[in-house]
């Protein structure tokens, strides 16, 4: 993808999430530091790129893993760029343990009715099943979508509330 394809791809993507979370009114945003070819959630707080952003005082937070006992839990994120590394080298916040109430989901990979492929570690998974209560919304580049006949959910995997890509929401 060319650089200014990519850059569409990215502010298109952005416009679709925000007008995703405006509609869910979090009272606090887990997200998550990009890593590889994720999309960069951080660039809903830059306005100047996204005239539909969501209210900038909603508390963030950002996930920390840990390899024994495999877990992940999220910690509150001042929106600054992360200077700490958690035990599997992902960027990670400092701030007191939190639970948001909606938690954005970085997809590998995604099914139209919502089941996501991630690194295979668990850990989202894992988390998403001890907090039934929160949303998550799943964050992918439309490439990434795969039939449902490639992909057969086990037991663990649970569908995503929606997932959101640069052509917009599904699910």
């Amino acid at each position: 993808m060319s650089s200014a394809a990519g850059a569409a791809a990215q502010d298109a993507l952005a416009v679709h999430l925000s007008a995703v979370l405006a509609a869910l009114e979090p009272d606090g945003l887990g997200t998550y530091w990009p890593m590889r070819s994720e999309f960069n959630a951080g660039l809903l707080w830059h306005a100047e790129r996204v005239t539909t952003s969501p209210a900038l005082s909603l508390p963030l937070s950002l996930p920390f893993t840990q390899r024994e006992p495999r877990r992940m839990h999220y910690r509150q994120w001042d929106g600054q760029p992360p200077t700490e590394r958690d035990e599997c080298g992902v960027a990670t916040s400092t701030g007191r343990e939190t639970v948001p109430d909606v938690v954005l989901v970085p997809c590998v990979g995604f099914t139209p009715s919502g089941y996501r492929l991630g690194y295979g570690g668990g850990y989202f998974d894992r988390w998403l099943a001890a907090h039934p209560h929160v949303t998550a919304v799943g964050v992918a580049w439309s490439a990434g979508e795969v039939s449902e006949a490639e992909f057969a959910a086990e037991a663990h995997d649970l569908p995503l509330a929606c997932i959101v890509t640069e052509r917009g929401s599904v699910g």
